[in-house]
């Protein structure tokens, strides 16, 4: 009977893989001429393509000209519109070129699918006239993307506060920086707000409200040490990154000595964004293989998705002195039993000025036998080789920097984890 079953079954799935196979194919020969046309064509010099209509309810406009130009094309599938349906994120990679320099591979984004990109005009239309669809250019100048214009001096944390992630609470010393160093302006550099066009400074709080990813970037630059990706430029509704190396979930299976050079590394970014000479937290609030990438020629892990950061002011928190300010606080161990879980607090993280949420995100996501990714678990540092497993050590610390046991537990652990892993990498390489 069971022999029956899995034979009906098998069946089945081969009748389902060719009915979709086929329908494929159907598509591809009902559809030549315009696939044909989409190879030939350069999207990314259309402005309806980037959405460049929808500024200055866009990301920027700071790239259009190399954008409209032609210096960018979408590599090879990218091109063909018909497995849009697949690339629910909208990333896109492209060949940039230079006269001069050649050309160079980047990653480009429209910062979210096509469902939340159709809401942010919707909620753009409801703040503005109740409705959910209406002229949107007209609406944007009856919002507070708007009202902020004028003589405003400085961006203030009471105007935007909870607005995204990366404001959930504010200090006016962050906000100086966002202004200072936005990008999308020719006069950037100067933190007053009012030394931005109309069209800019609304640009800048919809980036802020929506998706606040390439203030991240701009406002903590690679060319500084911050572990993300180059921000390049926008256009329209379409920003230029970088392209760093193939994602994190590629190395799972890498040789033991990249592994533990990369978990050490991993350490590395969790301390530097929790603890730096600016006194600004960066707390990450989606920790998942595919949110790093390794660098091909250097090796060195960098974050490619910076949309979920909350930063917080650790000299403003000193400042107020809120309720347990100066109480060290540990992440709660979350074993939701399901890929890239986290618990936190974001009350609690801006708050305190000792926290271990990236020691926690970082063991219990990546690292750590907790660490579930795509059907697997075990972490990047799974199967360690005989004499490593024998010795115990790593097991232990990274089980007390996922799950501590003492008071206090991972930020001990996390900090000799470091050790250690410098230790082996220093001893294999």
């Amino acid at each position: 009977m069971l022999r029956l079953v899995s034979l009906k079954l098998g069946r089945l799935y081969r009748y389902v893989k060719l009915a979709v196979l086929g329908s494929l194919a159907a598509a591809l020969v009902l559809n030549t001429h315009s696939l044909l046309a989409s190879l030939q064509r350069n999207e990314l010099s259309e402005r309806r393509f980037l959405q460049l209509n929808k500024c200055p309810a866009c990301w920027g406009t700071s790239w259009c000209r190399k954008f409209l130009n032609g210096q960018l094309r979408l590599e090879s599938w990218g091109r063909l519109r018909l497995f849009d349906f697949f690339n629910v994120k909208n990333v896109y990679f492209a060949r940039y070129g230079e006269p001069r320099e050649g050309s160079r591979r980047v990653v480009l984004k429209r910062l979210g699918s096509a469902q939340e990109l159709a809401d942010i005009d919707s909620k753009i239309c409801r703040r503005a006239t109740g409705r959910g669809r209406c002229d949107l250019l007209q609406a944007l100048h009856a919002t507070e993307f708007a009202s902020l214009n004028g003589d405003v001096r400085l961006l203030t944390p009471d105007a935007v506060e909870g607005w995204s992630d990366l404001v959930h609470c504010p200090s006016q010393r962050l906000l100086d920086r966002l202004v200072r160093r936005y990008a999308e302006t020719k006069d950037s550099g100067s933190f007053l707000l009012r030394n931005l066009k109309d069209s800019e400074r609304m640009q800048l709080l919809i980036t802020l409200a929506f998706n606040p990813e390439p203030l991240v970037l701009q406002s903590f630059p690679s060319d500084e040490g911050w572990p993300f990706a180059k921000y390049l430029g926008a256009c329209g509704r379409m920003v230029a990154v970088n392209y760093v190396g193939e994602e994190l979930w590629s190395y799972f299976n890498a040789p033991w000595e990249k592994r533990v050079d990369l978990a050490w590394q991993l350490m590395e970014i969790a301390e530097q964004l929790t603890n730096n000479d600016f006194e600004f937290a960066l707390y990450l609030l989606d920790v998942s293989f595919d949110n790093f990438a390794v660098g091909p020629r250097d090796g060195k892990v960098i974050i490619v998705d910076a949309e979920n950061v909350l930063v917080a002011d650790k000299r403003l928190i000193r400042q107020n002195k809120p309720e347990n300010w100066d109480v060290w606080y540990e992440s709660k161990f979350d074993d939701c039993d399901k890929e890239a879980c986290l618990s936190f607090s974001k009350e609690i993280l801006c708050a305190r000025v000792t926290v271990d949420h990236n020691y926690y995100a970082i063991c219990q996501n990546l690292l750590s036998r907790h660490a579930m990714w795509r059907g697997t678990s075990g972490g990047l540092l799974h199967d360690p080789p005989a004499e490593i497993a024998k010795d115990g050590r790593l097991e232990a610390l990274l089980d007390e920097c996922a799950n501590p046991k003492k008071r206090y537990g991972r930020f001990q652990a996390a900090k000799e984890l470091r050790e250690y892993l410098a230790q082996l990498s220093n001893n294999v390489r």
